[in-house]
């Protein structure tokens, strides 16, 4: 019999992405893991948004105090960078790195946003802040 932890029952149901609609916002990249013994599940998160002013204080601040309320889930912040999300052209571009958690891995974050804007073009490079 395979059962699934609490833990990795609401890991499930949290949104791989998460940006704002549109503009040039920073973004980071959370690494979401249980507590419960025995569970090894994580999965990274990306959020982005234009009214944080910073990545740790505002954008990792507020998601992480969210996700632990429960006490199942940890976090840890694994990176950052900008995005620039265009809707009217459907493109979003990745670039640039947070200077308190360095630069996130682009190419996992392009991945992420692909799948919940598939019509879009998403790229990225290392150039920028």
């Amino acid at each position: 019999m395979c059962s699934q932890t609490k833990a990795a029952a609401v890991m499930a149901n949290i949104p791989r992405a998460d940006i704002d609609p549109s503009g040039v916002f920073k973004y980071i990249v959370i690494r979401v893991y249980s507590r419960e013994e025995g569970d090894d599940s994580e999965i990274d998160i990306v959020r982005g948004y234009g009214w944080a002013e910073y990545h740790a204080g505002d954008i990792y601040d507020r998601v992480s105090a969210e996700l632990e309320d429960g006490g199942l889930l940890d976090c840890e912040c694994i990176g950052g960078g900008r995005i620039k999300h265009n809707p009217e052209a459907k493109k979003i571009h990745v670039y640039g790195y947070s200077l308190g958690y360095g630069r996130a891995n682009h190419a996992e974050t392009t991945e992420k946003l692909k799948e919940k804007y598939p019509d879009y073009e998403v790229t990225w490079d290392n150039e920028g802040y």
